[in-house]
């Protein structure tokens, strides 16, 4: 059995804070331009031969998974590595990819055990053995990075490899339900521990270099958010083999040339992101198919506990107030407004905490908030507000960013704002932050309280389970990081995520968001499908409940 570079530290690790919910939501319906490294170089390079070539705006944080929680990064990643777990194309249900079965839990349901197939290979040549998945998993908890995965490995305690075929999880929530889940998302990718660092990243370059891959595809260059090259890995033994021998990818600066490109056949497929008016643009051109899938990505409001109108840390601070402020705003949003005008249906009104389509999703915020129908009702914000003692119209701080969420948040935030303003209850001061800034201001931290009262957030899942849409959010030392905590609420989802009995793990789901309900440390507002746009001779583009893109199965005439 190989040995690791050195001893990783085993520990539990917390959740904390990360970029993914910034770095992940820039769907295909709202985005139309993302801060790039400039645009395509390599302009005259059609779409021909082979070779499948796919665009898209949505840029890499790390080839590394220990550096990256986000939807550019885990493009690349779901190529190259492979996973314990993962889906087969049109199903939510996993199966194994390099585990040779489904793996046993012992008797208290503390450990569960995986055997991997024998024999696995990386490009290079290396074996690819228990020890390289134990390293995997330790070295994403051991580097703990900003923008890492590590917060999904909460409930690990520990990764043992005990022979080259066996790999053991010690987990701390009993027969954990979202264990396997968490194998198939960005915490799950095997990595070489002969070519990556057990303490800190490794950059692209050593990566490629050392051929170190053992996914459907090997990477073969690379140019950080300019282009990458992709060639078919012989060596995968995993769930989904490619069925095309290339792909070139290039990275757009912005939505309108991405269009333009696939319009002229210059790629083959684009996938994330355009805007609403390029998609229904496109939809009526015969040269181009547009392929929709199952939505999951969600648009939301988050206050800050902290700096909200009467937050924690004002001079004015009062909970009953704060919390009157959210649910007065919850009684003003017209989520059907922001679908049909803003987003023309790419998006749709989201009422549950849980997306539908999911075990547990509960549309409790159109019975609570509103007319209970779905719609505003200013007379029952008015009420709410005079009820605690709020004096009108609150002035309201309202922060969101155009240039990752997409342009099409303009309209969507000014009609919010006008939403609220409409019946004089709020005064809203609405301002677009610079990415990186607000990257950076939005979390409450130890030594901030951050700088947004209310802001702009956006999720995509990792996993497709309920519990992928509470755990982030809501648990304590959740990626949120608002400043919001609730035992009771913290306390359930960690019972839900050891319920093995479907019924009653659906009864803990609903009772979770009914008191997320009455406390609105969010405000979910949309919930959006996945779009892609092809030529009309590529076939294979699959976009299902697995919400990964895979190259392996595009083909095209």
């Amino acid at each position: 059995m190989k040995t690791a570079r050195r001893v990783v530290k085993e520990e539990v690790f917390p959740l904390k804070n990360h970029r993914k919910i910034l770095a992940t939501v820039a769907s295909i319906a709202a985005i139309a331009s993302l801060t790039a490294c400039g645009g395509v170089k390599d302009d005259n390079n059609t779409a021909s031969g082979s070779a499948i070539t796919i665009g898209t705006t949505d840029k890499i944080t790390s080839v590394d998974p220990a550096g990256s929680y986000d939807n550019g990064s885990y493009a690349v990643q779901i190529q190259i590595f492979p996973f314990l777990y993962a889906q087969d194309y049109n199903t939510s249900e996993l199966s194994p990819d390099i585990a040779a079965d489904d793996g046993t839990w012992n008797d208290d349901g503390t450990e569960f055990t995986v055997k991997i197939k024998e024999g696995l290979k990386f490009a290079n040549g290396h074996d690819l053995t228990a020890s390289d998945v134990k390293f995997s998993y330790d070295r994403i908890k051991t580097i703990n990075d900003a923008n890492g995965p590590s917060s999904l490995l909460a409930n690990v305690e520990s990764v043992e490899a005990p022979d080259d075929t066996t790999v053991v999880f010690k987990d701390s929530v009993p027969f954990d339900v979202t264990l396997k889940q968490v194998m198939s998302s960005p915490a799950g990718p095997i990595v070489d521990e002969e070519v990556f660092d057990a303490d800190k990243l490794t950059d692209a370059d050593t990566i490629v270099k050392g051929n170190a891959f053992a996914g459907p595809y090997k990477l073969t260059a690379f140019k950080m958010n300019e282009t990458a090259s992709y060639e078919k890995n012989d060596s995968y033994k995993g769930l989904t083999p490619a069925k095309n021998d290339a792909i070139q990818v290039k990275y757009f600066a912005d939505a309108s040339n991405l269009k333009l490109n696939v319009q002229q056949g210059q790629i083959d497929v684009a996938f994330r992101s355009l805007t609403p008016t390029d998609i229904e643009d496109l939809s009526k051109d015969s040269k181009v198919k547009v392929v929709k899938g199952p939505g999951g990505e969600e648009r939301f409001l988050t206050f800050n506990f902290k700096i909200q109108p009467y937050g924690e840390s004002q001079s004015d601070a009062d909970a009953n107030k704060a919390k009157a402020v959210r649910q007065a705003v919850a009684n003003l949003i017209d989520r059907d407004e922001l679908s049909k005008k803003v987003y023309k249906g790419t998006y749709t009104p989201m009422y549950s905490f849980i997306p539908d389509g999911l075990s547990g999703h509960d549309d409790t915020l159109k019975a609570a908030y509103g007319d209970g129908e779905g719609k505003p009702d200013a007379a029952k914000a008015k009420k709410v507000l005079e009820d605690a003692g709020v004096s009108t119209p609150v002035d309201l701080k309202l922060q969101y960013n155009g240039d990752h969420y997409g342009s099409s948040s303009a309209d969507e935030y000014a009609a919010i704002k006008s939403q609220l303003e409409a019946d004089g209850l709020f005064k809203v001061d609405l301002q677009q932050t610079e990415w990186t800034q607000y990257n950076k201001e939005r979390v409450v931290t130890e030594d901030s309280d951050g700088s947004y009262p209310v802001y702009q957030l956006g999720w995509f899942p990792d996993y497709s389970d309920p519990d992928n849409y509470l755990s982030p959010f809501f648990r304590d030392g959740n990626f949120v990081n608002n400043g919001y905590s609730n035992k009771d609420v913290n306390d359930l989802i960690v019972k839900q995520a050891g319920q093995t009995d479907a019924k009653a793990r659906e009864d803990t789901l609903k009772e979770i968001q009914k008191l997320e309900t009455e406390d609105l440390s969010t405000i979910p507002l949309l919930q959006g499908a996945q779009v892609a746009v092809t030529g009309s001779g590529v076939k294979g583009v699959v976009l299902d409940a697995s919400f990964r893109f895979r190259y392996a199965s595009v083909t095209k005439a």
